[in-house]
């Protein structure tokens, strides 16, 4: 089964597209296929300047309810980050936006983790510090409304307090679970009653800040090279929301350890990021457990996974499940 949510243009297309929109036409030079949402094409301009640029799905292409403008979160978090002092957070500089694409220019170095494996231990554990450092400067960054959830009007997922939005973030992807038949494994009932018990620890948290909630490593570029190894990149913005900085730990557990005493931890307290990994902290990322595991399983249906991916997505949501139910 292929992604539902793929848009496809020729050589021609792609040019047209970009010369009627900026004035600056284009050559491809491949289409870059690891993502499964938006579809991306790696292009010289023709100013002779390297970009990929990014087509959003189809307008009738089926997808989540917080994908609904997600396009439109990217360019922003591009301009938030940009605002930034040079360098804090590395990531492609935004060349281009149209209605339904962006233009982004090209990283140095390679996808982590296609990385991964020729990285020495110290290595890594450098990279895992910088990493740290990255996302604590990542989460200064705070809602320009004040307001939590997803930045895009369309998803209509935002709300004044923490609770509140992350309910309405959960409750959506349930509706979307009904919608395309997904086995959860457990009732949504279920699922809600524990999102409401964990009601008290969301309301610790009191300030939205930007969180990326997709850092696992393909989604982080490095420079491994012996002697001066660095992050050159974040990528792939669309599913930031304003939220709980904590959040993010859920994603940057896919490239190692995130425990008090790791080096991501280490390195995010040395750049000044808070984490007090209190009881009400530990339930809070329980419950953004839940809630990824629940987005994994979804997204199979529109996305075309199935298989070995699609085992392993009910896996994640039924220990994220009874981690939740343990906590009583």
């Amino acid at each position: 089964m292929q992604s539902l949510t793929k848009r496809r243009l020729s050589a021609a297309g792609l040019d047209t597209l970009l010369r009627e929109a900026t004035g600056v036409g284009c050559r491809l030079e491949t289409e870059l296929t690891d993502g499964w949402f938006n579809t991306a094409y790696r292009v010289r301009l023709d100013d002779g300047r390297a970009a990929v640029v990014k087509l959003a799905p189809p307008a009738e292409a089926p997808v989540l309810r917080y994908e609904r403008g997600i396009m439109g979160t990217e360019a922003m978090v591009y301009r938030r980050l940009a605002g930034l002092p040079d360098g804090a957070v590395p990531t492609p500089e935004l060349l281009y936006r149209g209605e339904d694409f962006l233009a982004v220019s090209v990283l140095e170095g390679t996808p982590w983790d296609k990385a991964a494996e020729r990285l020495p231990a110290a290595t890594a554990s450098a990279l895992r510090r910088e990493l740290g450092a990255i996302t604590a400067r990542l989460h200064t960054l705070t809602s320009e409304d004040g307001r939590f959830g997803y930045p895009a009007p369309e998803a209509e997922l935002s709300a004044a307090d923490w609770r509140t939005a992350f309910t309405a973030m959960v409750d959506a992807v349930l509706e979307d679970a009904a919608r395309w038949g997904s086995d959860l494994g457990v009732p949504a009932a279920g699922i809600r009653t524990l999102v409401a018990e964990g009601g008290p620890a969301l309301d610790q948290v009191t300030e939205p800040r930007l969180v990326h909630f997709d850092l696992w490593p393909g989604n982080i570029f490095v420079d491994g090279r012996a002697g001066a190894p660095r992050i050159t990149g974040l990528i792939d913005h669309e599913r930031a929301f304003w939220g709980d900085p904590a959040a993010e730990l859920v994603s940057l557990e896919f490239g190692g350890d995130i425990g008090p005493d790791s080096d991501l931890v280490a390195g995010y307290r040395a750049a000044g990021g808070r984490l007090d990994l209190s009881p009400a902290l530990r339930h809070r990322l329980a419950l953004y457990g839940l809630y990824l595991g629940l987005i994994l399983i979804v997204e199979c249906g529109p996305r075309g996974y199935d298989g070995d991916h699609a085992g392993w997505t009910r896996r994640y949501l039924a220990e994220r499940v009874a981690a939740l139910r343990a906590l009583g």
